[in-house]
């Protein structure tokens, strides 16, 4: 395979008619510049100098090679510059709705770091669980969780393999005991989110067979003392030890991590929730929306 390294080499070479010139010029020792030319030459096949005690001069190959060669330098310059200027120029006003819990505790702190890199971008953020109807308020992207079925809307998935968890702090666990299955939830005190006044209290699960899903879900009716329509306030009462929570694993991606919660019966698969960056039209998809899209994505794939 020719390498970039070996190619500037040679096209630098040839423009100084010295090796040694071009190995100044580069920073390299003559004998890396006579290398490398010399494994340009053994991946193309060809002799591209003619070389003698006191010259140096191109062979018809190399003359040939050379106009090639400058075309793939200038074309990976221009790549460079223009993401370069891309980076400059990405920017404008991002209006934005997320849900709490990840919003509060995730997003915002990757939207700092995105702001950093880009500082022409600048937020206007909605935070909250009650969905955003981007059709009515002045919202450019949702970013949600769970199917997308509205086929009019632009759906740029974020974390689509993405799923709940059962989880409670190491305190509640030591003093009540593990899940011996899943209709052992009956016995525990459940948090339980609500959405439009209305309580999220069956749990459904999934069998597994490797890493497929097989046959129905299995739904689990569950109680609790306590139920919000703020998931990141169901979270803070699980990090609390008041009892079990069916989180979004990345809500609690941070909690896992620090020991202040664990997953209880992981071997079982929780229910989807996909993460996505919606927009209502797809002129909506600028440049920095997109770019925006990669980066949560990684960060997401981080958590």
């Amino acid at each position: 395979m020719v390498r970039l390294d070996d190619v500037t080499v040679f096209v630098r070479t040839a423009d100084r008619g010295s090796l040694s010139a071009a190995a100044r010029e580069l920073e390299i020792s003559p004998a890396l510049a006579s290398a490398a030319v010399k494994r340009l030459e053994g991946e193309l096949g060809i002799r591209l100098f003619a070389r003698t005690t006191r010259s140096l001069r191109l062979t018809d190959e190399g003359e040939r090679y050379l106009r090639h060669a400058r075309d793939a330098l200038r074309a990976l310059q221009d790549g460079h510059d223009a993401l370069a200027e891309g980076k400059e120029t990405l920017g404008g006003v991002l209006k934005m709705s997320m849900p709490s819990d990840l919003g509060r505790n995730m997003l915002v702190g990757w939207l700092d770091q995105f702001q950093h890199l880009y500082p022409k971008v600048s937020y206007q953020l909605s935070v909250g669980d009650r969905l955003s109807d981007l059709y009515r308020q002045p919202v450019d992207i949702a970013i949600r969780y769970g199917r997308q079925d509205d086929s009019s809307l632009i759906a740029l998935p974020l974390a689509p393999d993405n799923r709940r968890v059962l989880v409670a702090s190491p305190e509640y666990v030591r003093r009540h005991g593990p899940l011996a299955d899943l209709h052992d939830l009956a016995r525990h005190n459940c948090l339980r989110f609500m959405l439009d006044d209305v309580i999220h209290d069956r749990w459904n699960f999934y069998p597994m067979h490797g890493a497929a899903e097989q046959g129905a879900p299995v739904a689990v009716q569950v109680h609790g003392d306590r139920s919000a329509d703020d998931a990141d306030l169901v979270r803070r009462w699980a990090v609390a030890g008041l009892g079990v929570a069916y989180k979004s694993r990345l809500d609690v991606s941070g909690d896992l991590r620090a020991g202040r919660l664990v997953v209880l019966m992981p071997d079982v698969a929780g229910e989807p929730t996909p993460l996505h960056m919606v927009c209502m039209h797809r002129s909506q998809v600028s440049a920095t929306v997109l770019t925006l899209r990669d980066f949560l994505r990684e960060q997401c794939g981080k958590a």
